[in-house]
């Protein structure tokens, strides 16, 4: 069956539409990509100071969802899932955003909590990447609004939490000068430092064997890592670094100012203001698996394959239940 998902976050709107593979269960296994698309149109603009979409910022994803809309009627695509995300769940006024949603795909969009959040990123990242029984993995999904740390291994989620850190709430938060000073950077770290405390107090990081980075920061992170010449999902996907080259990439982008960052020839415009905050929480994580795995996890790897492909995976089933 050819299915569709939409993944709408603090910072881009995403579409995938696929063909699904059965697995001996009947149910869906894997994906076929048909069509995959990213817009930026930072939903969550304001949403951390004021606790409302703009009206702008509404604007901006209508549109991009107009346009996906009438992608998903020519694919044919016969199941639609939208899952939004960090901002929408933290908006007072998200009817506004439900009402325009509904009106435009004719399904009804879901803000769906964070631990369903963590389950569908772990999803989509497992979908791809093999996983043994009793070896768990610890998957990060770092996005605009939040971060989800997710551990489980080749049979089940083990534990998540989501945890409002993230690349747009920290840049509006804390990293206001360009480039950030360093009063700056100390106050978004202590953020970070508490967010990450708050997943340890709910997820046995310190079982993790190894790490997986899912979404937008954390790829373009690995392309200016692997000093790509643009930006390229399929070196980009599966690779694995030493944790010392993540964390270097990550003090280099969040030293740079903004036009330095936009002139990099694998960084998306929209994503330019907000990376160095992305890649300030990539690099405390990262310290902080190290330290709790008692030096365990050396390497991080990244994945191109994240909620989106959850999201997707999952429309059978949810149109069953």
């Amino acid at each position: 069956m050819r299915v569709a998902g939409i993944d709408c976050g603090t910072n881009s709107i995403r579409l995938l539409v696929a063909d699904t593979t059965e697995g001996q269960s009947g149910r869906p296994q894997s994906l076929t990509d048909v069509h995959r698309e990213m817009r930026i149109v930072r939903l969550g603009q304001g949403v951390d100071a004021t606790g409302l979409l703009a009206p702008e910022a509404l604007e901006r994803t209508f549109a991009a969802v107009d346009e996906y809309a009438a992608t998903i009627r020519s694919l044919g695509a016969e199941r639609v899932r939208f899952v939004a995300t960090s901002a929408t769940r933290d908006a007072r006024n998200r009817e506004v955003f439900v009402d325009g949603i509904r009106s435009r795909l004719g399904v009804e969009p879901e803000v769906v909590p964070g631990a369903e959040e963590a389950a569908l990123s772990f999803a989509g990242a497992a979908s791809v990447l093999p996983l043994a029984a009793g070896k768990p993995i610890v998957v990060v999904d770092l996005g605009g609004g939040s971060t989800e740390f997710v551990l489980g291994d080749a049979t089940s989620v083990i534990a998540a939490r989501s945890v409002d850190i993230g690349s747009v709430r920290l840049t509006e938060r804390h990293l206001r000068t360009d480039p950030p000073t360093v009063s700056e950077i100390a106050e978004a770290e202590d953020d970070v430092d508490h967010g990450i405390d708050e997943a340890l107090a709910e997820v046995p990081l310190a079982q993790a064997t190894a790490v997986i980075g899912v979404a937008g920061s954390i790829t373009t992170i690995t392309a200016h890592a692997l000093a790509l010449p643009s930006y390229q999902p399929e070196r980009i996907h599966g690779a694995e670094l030493p944790l010392s080259e993540v964390e270097s990439a990550c003090a280099s982008l969040l030293a740079m100012s903004r036009s330095a960052r936009k002139d990099l020839p694998y960084m998306h415009p929209g994503r330019a203001d907000v990376i160095g905050a992305g890649a300030l929480v990539w690099r405390r994580i990262v310290d902080r698996l190290a330290d709790v795995t008692e030096g365990r996890i050396t390497t991080a790897i990244t994945s191109e394959h994240d909620i989106l492909d959850g999201i997707a995976l999952s429309t059978l089933d949810h149109a069953a239940s």
